[in-house]
């Protein structure tokens, strides 16, 4: 398997793309601001094509490029229901101060032609690969991780985290659609029951794992414990 990261734009928003290998169909997952150029560079030297855009949630910073990549390989794009508004409307899941900062310049708005719904355990077969949905909210109400098989160097899966799970940390709550008891039970439910050698491959900062963070992440650990995880701020 042929994975590339970048992180991309103010937010420094991490953008993959996946593929079997050089020469194949790929997919990118989360092509936020200022991501499309490094999303040509990794095709061209890879010699790929692109089929399908999936985004883990709504926020501008993993959605911004959707369009323009999706329009450029004529790629389907992918959300959940719930998030899909924001699509249409995405000031409407944005904090006051990037608001600001977006409002303060140029900048137009346009959705993907051909958009697809996701659903909660749906298996999506793209560009040779399969991957597995889950729904995860708290963050924002369609937030959602991509699960796919590894089976390399002792690692099963690979999960593209989005704002749900971060090295050390979790996503924020308090914009827009976020909940902190949703993103509570998210993280009980679809990480804790996940096996440890499944490596997290998050929206923001570093790669992780399943069991390195089972074993260090504050937040899952309060959990663990039977405690609740405190509020943080990660993502836009």
């Amino acid at each position: 398997m042929f994975i590339a990261g970048f992180p991309a734009g103010p937010w420094g928003t991490n953008c993959y793309v996946v593929a079997t290998g050089p020469g194949t169909e790929c997919v990118v997952i989360d092509p936020g601001k200022d991501s499309a150029g490094g999303v040509a560079d990794v095709v061209r030297e890879h010699r790929l094509k692109p089929v399908s855009v999936l985004v883990t949630h709504g926020h501008v910073d993993h959605m911004w490029c959707v369009a323009p990549v999706a329009g450029t390989y004529d790629a389907t794009a992918w959300i959940h229901p719930s998030d899909r508004h924001l699509l249409t409307d995405p000031m409407a899941g944005m904090s006051k101060e990037s608001t600001q900062m977006l409002l303060g310049g140029d900048y137009s708005w346009a959705e993907p032609d051909d958009v697809r719904e996701l659903s909660d355990l749906a298996e999506l077969e793209l560009a040779g690969l399969r991957f597995v949905v889950d729904h995860t909210p708290g963050h924002t109400e369609g937030s959602v991780t991509f699960r796919t098989p590894y089976a390399q160097q002792d690692v099963s899966e690979v999960m593209f985290s989005g704002d749900l799970l971060f090295e050390g940390s979790i996503g924020r709550t308090d914009l827009p659609g976020g909940d902190h008891a949703t993103m509570l039970r998210s993280l009980t439910d679809k990480v804790l029951t996940l096996p440890d050698d499944i490596v997290v491959l998050p929206g923001h900062g570093n790669q992780t794992s399943i069991g390195r963070e089972r074993a260090t992440n504050p937040y899952l650990l309060e959990l663990l414990d039977g405690g609740g995880a405190g509020r943080v701020t990660r993502g836009l």
